[in-house]
């Protein structure tokens, strides 16, 4: 019996690692709830939770969940089962690549094989590039290429019936750091009700039922409405990519016979994730540094001042009515629109002059569809700092992107129930005057003497 590491891949359907698995008959499953979950908010190891409970019931109670770091829960698992080989996603983030690694060698140290077999991705990272070999640092000719190369079709869904429970973990020995947490899911399950949050389902035939809908009905809205945080003109898939509950290759299936323009803006949407998670790759240091630098180190607010602007932002209270809604969206629940994270952004770096990565952070610790590379590459894409990033004169106002985005206040007034009373904070800026600042100490940087215009 082979056994098959669950990572970002939580689903029967489209999971080339666990058909490998099954390839020669029954296999065992192994989710190794490790000690880095705890750097999760509580709302994502709920929904997380959600996500395991539902995969242990459709496979019959077979997917064993440990608690333990990755190598110990994967190598017990391994002996349990008796597997000489184990099979895996291949994940491509630094954090991934270590945890993988880690694995490697201790199941090599034990007299077994890591085999891996697929990707979360499409296309997996390293795969499209220049005739020469080098990377795409443009977004735009890296989608041509990353169509041109194409994508398997999705691969058929694993029977549930060839899986095999492992035997519970035992309370001593080297089983101790893999004991089992069923308990703990189960608890989590039973506590993670959102009433703000139950649009994400966390049923993989539910996911598939909603992509299904959407590309036969709201779709056809999307290149129009997309931009719209007022108007429910998404896909929602954000949350089950993250989770693995659903491959990009099935959504890409699904929009594919589709023959419109939205379809093909959707598409171009799983495009940019492909392309962050390929910056990621080949520039790791990207998860924290900024690939092109745009203002001096002593340019960026500090201190007191700086915990001030960075609390009134977090918590809402800017006075400006579409940064502080982002702002309570997510902290309700979980998420935000697209659109407004690119304001909430823009308003963080360039209004109040603070460094992309706090607000990585902030939005890596709240969001419930966090993906790693493309947190930390929107956000540099934000700031002016990585690929293919928007130049940093581009700074959004957040007073006209309400008018053209939010026209009759909806998303606003949803989110900030006091908007037109005298309990709603006055602007905590003059956002003329602080675009000014920002300008000038990118020109400062850049020796630059000339100004240039902002995104309206």
């Amino acid at each position: 019996m082979e056994l098959w590491w669950a990572r970002r891949d939580l689903r029967l359907h489209d999971n080339p690692a666990l058909l490998a698995a099954q390839a020669d008959g029954s296999a065992a499953a192994v989710f190794a709830w490790t000690p880095a979950l705890h750097f999760w908010s509580g709302r994502r190891r709920a929904h997380l939770a959600r996500v395991l409970w539902s995969l242990c019931e459709d496979s019959g109670g077979a997917l064993a969940v440990r608690k333990g770091s990755a190598p110990d829960a994967v190598v017990t698992a391994a002996r349990q089962a008796d597997a000489s080989v184990v099979w895996a996603s291949q994940e491509y983030s630094p954090a991934g690549v270590s945890e993988q690694d880690a694995v490697r060698a201790a199941l090599e140290a034990d007299g077994r094989e890591l085999r891996f077999v697929g990707s979360p991705y499409a296309v997996a990272p390293g795969r499209v590039t220049k005739s020469d070999g080098s990377e795409y640092k443009v977004f735009t000719p890296y989608s041509h290429a990353w169509r041109d190369h194409g994508w398997r079709a999705p691969a058929q869904c694993a029977d549930p019936d060839l899986l095999r429970p492992l035997p519970p973990a035992g309370p001593t020995g080297s089983d101790a750091a893999a004991s089992d947490v069923s308990l703990d899911l189960q608890a989590a399950h039973g506590d993670a009700e959102d009433p703000l949050a139950m649009r994400h389902e966390f049923r993989e035939s539910q996911v598939l039922e909603d992509l299904r809908a959407y590309v036969d009905g709201d779709l056809a809205r999307y290149a129009v409405e997309r931009d719209r945080p007022d108007l429910d003109s998404t896909s929602h898939l954000s949350v089950p990519l993250a989770f693995g509950q659903i491959h990009p290759r099935t959504i890409l299936a699904a929009t594919g016979a589709v023959r419109s323009d939205a379809a093909r803006v959707l598409e171009s949407e799983l495009a940019w994730r492909e392309f962050h998670a390929d910056v990621l790759w080949h520039h790791p240091r990207a998860q924290r540094e900024s690939l092109t630098p745009v203002m001096a180190d002593g340019a960026w607010l500090t201190g007191r001042e700086a915990d001030e602007a960075f609390r009134a932002w977090r918590l809402g209270e800017t006075g400006f009515p579409l940064v502080d809604a982002g702002m309570r969206q997510l902290a309700a629940t979980g998420t935000m629109h697209n659109r407004v994270r690119m304001v909430v952004a823009s308003f963080l770096v360039k209004d109040l002059h603070l460094p992309w990565q706090r607000g990585a952070d902030h939005f890596r610790r709240a969001l419930l569809d966090y993906d790693h590379a493309q947190n930390q590459l929107n956000w540099q894409w934000v700031a002016g700092t990585g690929r293919d990033a928007a130049p940093f004169f581009r700074i959004f106002n957040p007073t006209a992107q309400a008018e053209r985005f939010d026209p009759e206040r909806r998303y606003v007034q949803r989110w900030i129930p006091e908007l037109d009373t005298p309990g709603y904070p006055l602007p905590m800026l003059d956002h003329k005057a602080e675009r000014e600042v920002a300008l000038a100490a990118h020109r400062a940087a850049r020796g630059e003497r000339s100004g240039t215009r902002s995104q309206k």
